[in-house]
């Protein structure tokens, strides 16, 4: 079986705290795939309001999801409070990439739980179509951006 690969960034550029919760687990009584994406959208809000941003709001124009890959390193469960990092890559006219870090302390070490990288296309959608993104959108995340 062929696994995806996600390159990480040498820094992260923004950080947030997440609880599990109990409505985030399977019958497996871990989190499951759908909650952790369900977590990742959380950091992802976070981390566009701490640049002044909302998924509806980058200059006027919405956010949509082009792709999405996880690749699950260890298991979550209820009560823990894991660590989101996230940094935007691979700027371009129309988008950016998110690429996050999920990390939880186990054993009394940081211990990765996920990584993963959404791809983010600036979205009109009253047109419902792609837009360019605006010089001050790319200079506000180049300014956080991680190469």
């Amino acid at each position: 079986m062929q696994r995806i690969k996600i390159d990480l960034p040498a820094r992260f550029a923004f950080s947030t705290q997440l609880a599990v919760r109990i409505t985030d687990l399977n019958y497996g009584n871990h989190v499951g795939n759908d909650a952790f994406m369900a977590l990742l959208h959380e950091a992802r809000v976070q981390y566009l309001h701490s640049l002044g941003y909302g998924e509806l709001d980058v200059a006027g124009y919405g956010l949509i999801m082009a792709d999405a890959a996880i690749q699950f390193k260890a298991e979550l469960h209820y009560g823990q409070v894991l660590t989101a990092e996230v940094a935007a890559t691979g700027l371009a006219s129309m988008g950016f990439d998110l690429v996050y870090r999920l990390t939880v302390e186990k054993e009394g070490r940081p211990t990765v739980a996920a990584i993963a990288k959404t791809g983010m296309v600036l979205f009109d959608y009253q047109q419902r179509k792609p837009v360019a993104l605006p010089a001050d959108v790319q200079t506000r995340l180049q300014t956080t951006a991680t190469e």
